[in-house]
């Protein structure tokens, strides 16, 4: 049973393959992770990041690899897991030219990988990508892509928020709860959007100007306050982090005044042991890799021909998901993200079994 963390260490030698892409010309500096095919083709974005140390960068394409492999799964897709990181700041460092390389070491790859955005990547860049390799998602309506991941992924996240709702309060609407939303990047936004919606009344914060002043300016009802523990300890009923992970550390969690967790982000437990420490306060906690699943459902669908209402319906099912796993995890007396786990592997091995079957 694994639980998911944004710090902890992970042993390459646990995924299928494990690819570092360099060239030197175009300043390309990538690494590609694939955790498990055992379901299909391994299925994950492309971050692109400003990573301290090449161990850095491992460690998180370690990290994010094996999560696809656990949300791909438990979203019913017949995808695997993987993820990659280019090294560098994109405001500085993104060319065509280096997109392009790196297209070529995804089609290196013969279709055991297929790439799609991430943080620091955009639907413009799958673009660049897929003139290189024709085995990338998430490409623009122009293109016969299924245009921005983000509008699915927020609507996921709020189908598996209207869940725990149901869960700690016998209705799953947030009407009338308080949810602190920390950040308002491209999923925060969305997700912002369905809150209100909803009757929800919002609190937000992100650590980008523009962000936040694009919000003060679509919703001016939404209440921002200057940093993410402003927000935690303010009164809230609901906290979704939808930045960068590891928002769920020993320093938040004692301190966190919600009673639900729900949101975007990915690897939100710091380190094992915090999915007990919320469970111990009262804190459900929402598997971030179930309800967060609505991107990859969509640019999953887009590989075989993107329809905007089947992967909605698709992402809507998420509710259904996050109820069994809350339920489950009653059931058997584990913290959620066990639970989770725990049906994630069953699927990857009943199903990835099949592959022992014949076929000529």
């Amino acid at each position: 049973m694994h639980v998911f963390t944004s710090t902890e260490g992970q042993d390459a030698a646990a995924h299928e393959q494990v690819v570092f892409c360099q060239d030197q010309q175009t300043g390309l500096k990538a690494i590609i992770g694939i955790y498990s095919t055992a379901l299909g083709p391994a299925l994950g974005g492309t971050r692109f990041y400003p990573y301290a140390s090449e161990e850095d960068a491992l460690r998180d394409v370690l990290d994010l690899s094996r999560g696809m492999a656990y949300k791909n799964a438990l979203a019913g897709l017949d995808h695997g897991g993987g993820k990659a990181v280019i090294w560098g700041d994109p405001q500085r460092v993104k060319t065509e030219p280096l997109l392009r390389a790196y297209g070529r070491f995804v089609q290196s790859l013969g279709g055991r990988y297929y790439t799609a955005c991430d943080v620091g990547t955009y639907v413009a860049d799958m673009d660049v990508v897929a003139r290189e390799t024709r085995y990338v998602t998430g490409r623009s309506r122009e293109h016969g892509g299924a245009g921005d991941s983000s509008i699915l992924t927020a609507f996921g996240v709020f189908q598996g928020m209207r869940a725990a709702a149901e869960h700690t309060w016998g209705s799953p609407t947030l009407a009338g709860r308080r949810v602190g939303v920390a950040g308002l990047g491209k999923v925060g936004k969305v997700l912002v959007r369905h809150l209100l919606d909803d009757g929800a009344k919002v609190v937000a914060t992100d650590v980008n100007e523009s962000a936040v002043a694009f919000v003060r300016q679509t919703h001016p009802q939404v209440d921002i306050v200057p940093d993410t523990t402003t927000l935690i300890t303010s009164d809230i009923d609901v906290y979704a982090p939808c930045a960068l992970g590891g928002a769920l550390d020993d320093d938040t969690v004692p301190i966190l005044r919600a009673k639900v967790v729900a949101g975007g982000a990915n690897n939100q437990l710091a380190h094992p042991g915090i999915e007990k420490l919320l469970a111990d306060r009262g804190v459900l906690y929402a598997p971030d890799y179930v309800v967060n699943a609505g991107g990859v459902i969509q640019v999953a669908d887009e590989i075989e021909g993107f329809n905007f209402e089947r992967a909605k319906l698709r992402a809507s099912r998420i509710y259904e998901t996050t109820r069994d796993i809350l339920r489950l995890a009653d059931t058997d007396g584990v913290p959620p993200a066990v639970a989770a786990d725990h049906l994630a592997e069953r699927r990857m091995a009943e199903v990835g079994r099949l592959r022992s079957i014949y076929l000529g």
